[in-house]
């Protein structure tokens, strides 16, 4: 590990704990003290995947997210953080910010970043992302030659959605939970609802794959992504 760095963000993987990089590994096994988001003071999904791989003797910081669709209230908690995790550095403690899959890919870590990295030194290991997870695990190629990736947040309102759509060959559909509904609706109405893919919890023990077309309701978990061959090179393989 650099002596002269004190905070790393670590990219984790999406859940199974053997997708840490070594590098990551290395790092989480070294440092004095590890911080990690949960969900109002629930369990954390990146600490349980870094569980395994933790020694005994480090300090912990826990960052307590408010589950809230207004921004302005977690900023209070995101500088809250940096200044517990500034004074661990300021007492000479080495800290690593855990980060699911990768900390620059959606990742609540850029809040802090953007706080600590005025006054310190961080540096960034990346980890594999819920987009290659979720490719592995379908089996699914993602795009080949001049194919365009597309990743689309659920949330985006329906016309917004559908234009996004049609202008990709391969949509990555992400925060799908409650627009579920909608999500669908938007597919079977541009006609490429059989070759859309759903997966939640990809990696972990209670990963499931369904074709969306076969899934009833409209809602899934918050860990679920929707991916859909639109048109392009990877369909004439």
């Amino acid at each position: 590990m650099n002596n002269k760095v004190k905070i790393w963000g670590l990219g984790i993987g999406p859940g199974d704990p053997d997708l840490i990089t070594v590098k990551a590994l290395k790092i989480l096994q070294e440092v004095d003290v590890i911080a990690y988001p949960t969900l109002d003071g629930g369990e954390s999904l990146a600490r349980s995947i870094a569980k395994p791989h933790l020694t005994s003797n480090q300090e912990e910081i826990i960052i307590s997210i408010p589950m809230l669709s207004d921004r302005y209230p977690a900023q209070g908690v995101y500088d809250s953080a940096a200044i517990k995790i500034s004074a661990a550095v300021h007492a000479g403690k080495s800290v690593a910010i855990l980060c699911e899959g990768d900390p620059f890919f959606y990742g609540s870590f850029m809040y802090l970043f953007v706080r600590l990295s005025e006054n310190h030194l961080v540096r960034v290991v990346p980890g594999v992302t819920s987009l290659a997870a979720c490719s592995s695990a379908l089996a699914l190629p993602l795009a080949a030659r001049n194919d365009v990736i597309s990743v689309i947040p659920g949330p985006l309102d329906e016309k917004d959605l559908e234009e996004r759509l049609l202008t990709t060959n391969v949509a990555a559909i992400i925060k799908v939970g409650r627009h579920l509904g909608k999500i669908k609706r938007i597919l079977r109405k541009i006609g490429v609802i059989d070759n859309a893919h759903y997966i939640e919890r990809a990696t972990m023990d209670n990963q499931h794959i369904r074709l969306l077309s076969e899934m009833d309701g409209d809602t899934a978990p918050y860990f679920s992504m929707i991916i859909v061959r639109l048109s392009g090179d990877i369909l004439e393989l």
